[in-house]
């Protein structure tokens, strides 16, 4: 199932370059004065007012008198005051951008800061947004080639395991069959084991290739493979219930690739290292998409860091310009909460109901 972004990314990045035209002027539309001209415009007012008064009534005598020296000491203090006041206000806006910048990340969707300031904060600031943007939807692009590169070679792998290494042992368990018929009776319970751990290996060889290639998602649809996911991953130490409705609006089948690993990966991290012993996969209709929760009650995500399959879930969510968050459960453990938009010109589902 391939997953096609480079167009999407070209015409996401054509509407981004109008951003850069607004700086300016701003997010309100009224047009901003530059640092420089403020600045300027202050100390030209000062110096201004210094010459009239010279001119004026005032006189400097020599030597300076101490009223005189206490004007001019006023003058310039009100002078510097003016200036520090200028350039405080002029640099918020920097400051501003450089907390975004220290914590910008392509893969967690962020507030970007505001489009405000003098002319030069303002222009610097669009310019930073529009190269997100760009920059987000070149790695949406590159991600969805190597995840396309990835699918196909899952499905390379699933085929020959099936094909090749499936087929071989099935062969030899069908000859291990012929030789426990003739074998004698001292020996025929060592066939039998070995026959039972060459079926178990065939049905683990079988596991490997549906987890590698999910058959039933494209055969059955995606409510159909989530319930087979959640059976599969209920064993021994583990529950795992489903809440899947079969009425879901329709979804572009990338966007049904990526809730079905997302959903695949949550439940894989939930198995192995959260220890739980009950999880939940929810899938619900959204107003404008879908939401996927996969719910466990185990340690949580604690300080640790984000490890390769939260980042490779975050790439996915990324690449269908998905929400994705990663929160504390209300009892304990871990929610992988999963937002899918519905593909433009469907009609959205108004059953938001109350969050599980």
């Amino acid at each position: 199932m391939g997953v096609v972004t480079d167009i999407r990314g070209r015409a996401r990045a054509r509407r981004l370059d109008p951003a850069v035209s607004c700086a300016e002027s701003g997010r309100s539309g009224k047009r901003t004065v530059s640092l420089f001209w403020r600045i300027f415009s202050l100390n030209a007012a000062g110096l201004f007012v210094a010459t009239a008064l010279l001119l004026g009534p005032l006189t400097v005598s020599t030597p300076v008198l101490p009223g005189e020296a206490l004007i001019l000491l006023a003058g310039l203090a009100a002078l510097l005051a003016g200036n520090a006041a200028v350039l405080r206000i002029g640099l918020r806006p920097l400051r501003r951008l450089g907390r975004a910048m220290a914590t910008a990340d392509l893969l967690v969707p962020g507030a970007r800061p505001a489009v405000a300031g003098p002319a030069e904060a303002a222009q610097l600031i669009a310019t930073y947004n529009t190269m997100l943007d760009r920059l987000r939807a070149e790695r949406a692009a590159g991600a969805g080639r190597a995840l396309q590169a990835q699918e196909r070679e899952r499905h390379r792998i699933a085929r020959e395991l099936h094909d090749e290494v499936g087929q071989t042992l099935t062969a030899v368990l069908l000859q291990l069959k012929r030789v426990a018929d003739r074998v004698p009776g001292e020996l025929r319970e060592e066939v039998t084991l070995a026959q039972e751990a060459t079926r178990a290996g065939l049905d683990e060889i079988r596991r490997i290739a549906r987890r590698l290639r999910p058959g039933v998602l494209e055969e059955l649809g995606l409510p159909s493979a989530l319930r087979s996911l959640a059976a599969e991953f209920t064993h021994h130490g583990l529950s795992v219930e489903h809440h899947v409705p079969g009425d879901l609006p329709p979804l572009a089948p990338e966007a049904e690739l990526v809730l079905y690993r997302v959903a695949q990966e949550g439940l894989t991290n939930t198995a192995r290292h959260s220890g739980a012993d009950h999880a939940a996969l929810t899938l619900r209709p959204l107003a404008g998409g879908v939401e996927l929760l996969v719910r466990d009650n185990g340690t949580g995500l604690g300080t640790a860091a984000e490890g390769a399959g939260i980042r490779g879930m975050r790439e996915r969510a990324l690449l269908i310009g998905a929400e994705i968050h990663f929160e504390p459960a209300p009892s304990g453990g871990t929610d992988v909460r999963l937002r899918v938009p519905a593909p433009p010109g469907q009609p959205s589902a108004d059953r938001t109901g109350d969050s599980p």
